[in-house]
This record gives structure tokens, sequence and C-alpha cells, in this order.
């Protein structure tokens, strides 16, 4: 478990690259599409499986993931969230998982999220996102983060109150480039952000750790969803939708994106939910894991879908939660448990509480 970490670590030396502003626009583009194409008709085909609760047939799941891929390794899932669409309300709620999210992953045992991709692509990280979250996933999306900065520049910007000085400067990382070190270097305030200025939002770490980071990345994806809902995104489509698709890989068909792209234009004026997975950070010989509350998560995850937690799911999910406890190494070391973001409603001024570094 610790000898990935340190090889993966050597291999990169930077901290990760966060991108969930590449996995928003995803989102966004489609969304703007789906205003252009409403020509098709019929629903998303529903999901009929049988997990550990099963989604109602007016609900989709989607995971995707952020990926960090280089010509010397496989790479890794940098950032990772699930997607939850209400085709009959046009509600979208999303369930960001950090990357350190200590999991059971199927024949490699425990480790960090983000290694499943290592270990076995988007499927295998499909099975242990799936284990952890107690559902079946309906689909799934994978992006590229090399084009992040040309998506964001053709969309035209996003406008961000950055809510602090930022700086960050890593000799040992070349943001994915020929060329170093990977400088973030931001004012506080209201501004105007290109894709340079975005990617180094997005990826800023500070004493909050992988938390405080999600916290922005929700913030910056809400953000872009108010700016693809304007008319002037319109006539940048083409540009937008030629950008991503050079970093996007999916198992939906067109038609599928583009009936998705409809419902995502009508949940857009209905605001974005985000959550993330509930729990605590904790150490082991210096190497950082986020231990996930799994009851606390699987009753997330019902009230999301809109289901009761039935008794054989609270008896499997109390099985689950006493594996996870007892796999939990002796020497691995529990930090005080910050408190998770809530929902965050579009237009309102929310306060989140912050956590202790990672």
């Amino acid at each position: 478990m610790a000898g990935l970490e340190k090889r993966l670590a050597e291999q990169r030396r930077g901290k990760g690259r966060s991108v969930i502003a590449v996995l928003g626009i995803l989102l966004a583009v489609l969304a703007v599409a789906g205003a252009s194409y409403v020509w098709f008709s019929g629903g998303i085909e529903q999901s009929k499986e049988k997990g550990s609760i099963v989604t109602p047939q007016n609900k989709i799941n989607i995971m995707v993931m952020g990926v960090d891929e280089r010509s010397d390794d496989t790479g890794r899932s940098d950032t990772l969230f699930v997607v939850t669409i209400d085709t009959n309300t046009k509600d979208v709620a999303m369930l960001s998982i950090p990357r350190d999210t200590r999991v059971k992953i199927p024949g490699h045992g425990w480790d960090k999220i983000n290694h499943a991709y290592a270990y076995g692509g988007h499927k295998l990280t499909q099975q242990a996102v799936e284990g952890l979250l107690g559902i079946k996933l309906d689909h799934y999306i994978t992006i590229n983060i090399a084009g992040f900065k040309k998506i964001i520049d053709a969309v035209g910007g996003v406008t961000i109150d950055v809510e602090k000085r930022m700086y960050y400067s890593d000799p040992y990382d070349d943001n994915g480039e020929d060329h170093g070190p990977f400088v973030i270097d931001l004012r506080p305030g209201v501004q105007r952000m290109d894709g340079d200025m975005a990617i180094q939002y997005v990826r800023y770490r500070d004493e909050d750790g992988d938390i405080g980071r999600v916290e922005r990345q929700q913030k910056f994806l809400q953000a872009l969803m108010k700016e693809v809902a304007s008319p002037s995104v319109i006539t940048k489509i083409p540009a937008i939708v030629r950008e991503v698709n050079s970093v996007v890989n999916s198992d939906m068909s067109t038609t599928e994106m583009l009936n998705l792209a409809k419902t995502l234009n009508d949940a857009s004026k209905n605001g974005l939910r985000t959550d993330m997975v509930p729990g605590k950070p904790a150490f082991i010989d210096e190497i950082s894991y986020w231990l996930p509350d799994v009851m606390a998560l699987r009753k997330h995850v019902a009230q999301t879908l809109g289901v009761a937690m039935e008794e054989k799911y609270v008896a499997a999910t109390q099985r689950d939660v006493s594996e996870y406890e007892t796999s939990i190494p002796k020497e691995m070391k529990v930090v005080e448990t910050p408190k998770v973001t809530k929902n965050v409603v579009p237009e309102k001024k929310t306060t989140s509480d912050k956590s202790k570094k990672e």
C-alpha cells in the first residue's frame, strides 16, 4: 500500500493535479450543447441495477474522473466525484470523493481510491466506488487534464472571488508540461480567470489540505455553471466542444450524452448541490489518508436517491463498518475530525467549516 504511494511520489514529486474544473467543464458544455440540440427526444436510458440500494428509475449516477495520464506511467484519477441527476425534478447533486480516501480495491486490498486507476483503470475505480457507496453506477466519464487551460479559454474564462492570497511553487512539478516549476500566484478579490489562472486556483493546497481544495473545486464548478448559462457562450460552443472532445472518454453514446445535456441544461437553473464524503484524516508513515464514515456516507447516498434505508441495507452497512474498522492498521494515526462541507446553494452566501491539515 505504502509502496505504490512512494513509487508514484518519486515519479512526480508534485502535489497532484486537482482538475475538478475540467470535469465541470464537461458537464457545463453538455448543458450548453443541450440548449442547442433539443431536437433529440426521449429520456436517458434508465438504470435497473441490483445493488445494495436500488437507484430509482428517475435517478442517474455518473462517476466522473480527472485523469493525469503520462507516457511514463498509467496515471491516477486525481479528481473523482459522483454526479446524481434526477430526470424528473432536474436536480443535480455532486459528491466529491477525496483522492486519499482509503477504500477496499478489489484484488488489491485497502488503499487510496486514486490508486485504483493505476491498478486497473476506470473499471476498477468504478468497482471501488460502488463498494464504498453501496450503489451501482450507471455511467463513467474520464477527462485527461492536458486540455484544461484550452477549454477554460474556449469558454471565455470564469469569474471567481479569490478568498485569500495564494502562493505556491514546486520546482519538481511541471504541471504536465515540458517546463517547470509550477507556480501558483493569485491575489485575493474578484477576478476574471483564464485557463492559466483557473488551474492555479483549483490546484492550490493550503493548511486545509485536500479538504480545502475540494471546497474550492466545488466553488469553481458552481461559478462555471453560472458562466455557461450566459447567452454569450452560445457562440463559443463549436470551440468548446472541439476542446472537450479531445480530452473526454465515456461509455455513453452520443444520443445519451445529448439527452443528458438537455437535463443538465434544465438543472443548471436549479443550482448544484455539493457534498463531500464524510470522514476524518489519518496518517501512516507520513502518508495521508481520508477515512470515510461509512454509515454516515450510506445514509447520505440514500437521502440523495430519495429512498429509505431498509433493514437489510442497514445490516449490510454495519458489517462493512465493522470490516473497515478492523482493517485500519494500529500504527495509523487519526487526526481531529473536521466538519464536512454541506450542501452549497448558488446565489446564497454560505460559510464552510475548515478542517485540519491533510
